[in-house]
């Protein structure tokens, strides 16, 4: 057995102080501190700093040179070691708009890889499919020539391994794939890259809609007299939606309306791609040049493609531009996407019976150390 002492353990709803956090592969108890028997457990001293629930990416594409459109087992494993680093111990590797070739390559490297992942790192939860159900005019850095009329075959045909998936609910299709997929009740249809009007968004919610990729970018925007997909978003209470909170991709200001606007349907994400973690350069997305300066990462266009965001960030962001406590800013990138996926039985907060998946982070959200299923997978030296 072991236990974590002298954190402020960051519970559901609030920050706790005198309490230590018992664990093997699975979270014991949380008990008092001056009760733990340092003879039989193995001490592991928080020295004052947050023991919080490791953090569940739902949407990343690619770190440390790294990208999971690659169909590389190795390189999906180099990804989950690295965003140990951040602090994530369950994620949802994403596709882009690549070839249907390229899209099973991807979906059996993970297939591979996902029984073992959290030997390597983060443990994976199933595939974020981004595309290729979009819309043309919304496609953003997703490569138009790949782009295809929805599926519900393709999606359900993959269930074993798919978590998400991105469709625009406007195109010729969609809606009777998303019918589809929802009834199945496996993936969860997120509408995304969607030049979708807010009725055309609305009958989409309608048909099985349920999640929102990554709100603001590449959807219609709110408008007083033409709400938009945004408007569709915001306003009904079975959507989540995603957020990168980078302060690039969306604005500061708006990180506390859509908090209070979507409580616990908030959902954190990096849409991290390749670059991450790397130095300023070149780098590809779904094959496409990319020129990383800073947090931008942008097409020769001067379209934005993905990030270089780390969740601990975000979630840093968040906290520093809100209202929010900590641990609500800590949910907005644990315990709410794990409920969105429907893994939160297992994941998501710190509570007896979940998974020994926690991090200890300092004030401003650095990360100390990564548990994965009671294994120390990132200590900071």
């Amino acid at each position: 057995m072991k236990c974590i002492v002298n954190g402020r353990v960051v519970l559901s709803d609030r920050v706790v102080t005198g309490k230590a956090v018992l664990f093997d592969e699975k979270i014991a108890d949380i008990v008092d501190m001056d009760s733990v028997s340092t003879e039989k457990c193995e001490i592991i001293d928080a020295a004052g700093a947050y023991v919080a629930p490791g953090l569940v990416d739902m949407h990343i594409h690619g770190y440390l040179g790294a990208d999971v459109s690659d169909g590389d087992p190795e390189g999906i494993k180099k990804m989950a070691r690295g965003i140990a680093e951040n602090g994530v111990t369950s994620w949802c590797p994403t596709t882009m708009t690549v070839s249907e070739k390229e899209i099973l390559a991807a979906f059996d490297a993970a297939r591979k890889v996902k029984g073992e992942s959290e030997y390597y790192g983060a443990r994976i939860l199933g595939i974020n499919c981004e595309g290729p159900f979009i819309n043309p005019s919304k496609k953003g850095a997703q490569a138009e020539e790949h782009i295809k009329r929805p599926d519900g075959d393709f999606i359900i045909n993959n269930a074993d391994i798919l978590k998400v998936y991105t469709v625009a609910p406007e195109m010729d299709g969609a809606l009777e794939c998303i019918e589809k997929v929802y009834k199945d009740g496996r993936v969860l249809s997120s509408m995304g890259h969607t030049g979708a009007t807010f009725e055309e968004a609305k009958a989409g919610i309608a048909a099985g809609v349920r999640h929102t990729t990554h709100l603001f970018n590449a959807m219609t925007p709110l408008m007083h007299r033409n709400p938009g997909v945004v408007g569709a978003a915001l306003s009904d209470d079975r959507v989540s939606c995603e957020l990168i909170a980078d302060t690039f991709h969306v604005n500061k200001g708006l990180f506390g309306i859509v908090a209070k606007l979507k409580g616990d349907k908030l959902c954190l994400i990096t849409d991290c791609m390749r670059a991450g973690g790397m130095p300023d350069g070149d780098y590809t997305l779904g094959g496409q040049p990319v020129k990383k300066k800073g947090i931008q990462c942008l097409l020769e266009d001067g379209t934005i493609a993905g990030s270089v965001l780390k969740l601990n960030n975000a979630v840093k962001n968040l906290y520093d531009n809100t209202d929010l406590s900590v641990a609500e800013a800590f949910a907005a990138a644990s315990l709410n996407p794990a409920k969105v996926l429907g893994e939160d039985g297992e994941i998501g907060s710190i509570e007896a019976g979940k998974r020994a998946d926690i991090i200890i982070c300092d004030d401003d959200f650095n990360i100390i150390k990564t548990i994965i299923g009671g294994t120390i997978r990132y200590e900071c030296k």
